[in-house]
């Protein structure tokens, strides 16, 4: 799961400045909705949720992708990259703190320990490329809300004993694909530019690949790795993976992107 995170970047940095945050997420899990839900009519994936209650799955759904992405996405519009950096890496010390505090399970110290070295790390490296300050208290706010939804969603899926990992990751896809495609829309309708939404797959090939990547590696077997991850070892134990996709990163960079390498985030 963190190592597909980690080489998103590759795959998505021509495209960010050719649309949208939001043009990108509508398509994004418009691509990832339609494909898992192929998935399921090919009898690739199982989905039953007859009888089975449906709030404790749109509460998921909505904490992760909805609130976070959100949230993440209007943070690091208002803020810097030293500073957006700097609260995402606070996500493994939230989930810790709500799964001490909602589950009742107790860290270990090794598991502490890991946690907070993690955390050192990955502000390393973001602090390798210059420390910055915007001061926007929108923007601090927005991302403290994308880190607290994240850890909530880690929380709700540990809790969700009753439902298979394609269960949630189905539902988390169809409430993002609807919340996203509709404020995509909405925001190209209002600028006129409804026709530049609908054909820019088909217009430019780096956006194409970009949201394939993002909705079929990263939305449908990254969220579904996670989703398994949080299942089956624990809020705790996933939380200690998250910096691995910073590492990935920046070694994607190096090695297919030709970025430079720093002592400090050899360090970090």
């Amino acid at each position: 799961c963190e190592t597909l995170f980690g080489l998103s970047y590759v795959f998505t940095k021509d495209a960010t400045g050719r649309a949208t945050p939001l043009m990108i997420l509508g398509w994004r899990f418009t691509v990832a909705f339609i494909a898992m839900t192929l998935c399921v009519l090919a009898g690739i994936m199982k989905i039953n949720l007859k009888g089975k209650p449906k709030k404790p799955l749109i509460l998921i759904a909505a904490l992760n992708p909805v609130i976070y992405f959100t949230a993440e996405t209007w943070g690091i519009s208002k803020l810097t990259a030293s500073e957006s950096g700097a609260f995402l890496a606070c996500i493994p010390i939230a989930s810790l703190m709500a799964s001490t505090a909602i589950l009742r399970i107790r860290p270990s110290i090794r598991q502490t320990a890991g946690i907070l070295i993690t955390l050192i790390g990955v502000l390393a490296t973001v602090f390798a490329s210059g420390i910055s300050a915007s001061f926007s208290p929108s923007g601090y706010a927005f991302l403290a809300a994308a880190v607290i939804s994240y850890a909530l969603y880690s929380v709700g899926v540990s809790k969700a004993s009753g439902y298979t990992e394609a269960e949630m990751t189905y539902a988390m896809l169809m409430l993002g694909a609807a919340v996203f495609s509709a404020a995509a829309a909405a925001e190209a309708l209002m600028a006129g530019k409804l026709e530049t939404l609908l054909l820019l797959p088909l217009r430019d090939k780096a956006f194409l690949s970009a949201v394939l990547y993002q909705g079929i590696c990263c939305s449908i077997v990254a969220l579904f790795l996670s989703n398994m991850a949080i299942s089956r070892i624990g809020v705790n134990r996933t939380a200690s993976f998250i910096g691995l996709s910073t590492a990935v990163s920046i070694a994607a960079g190096i090695l297919f992107l030709r970025e430079p390498f720093t002592p400090l985030q050899g360090v970090g």
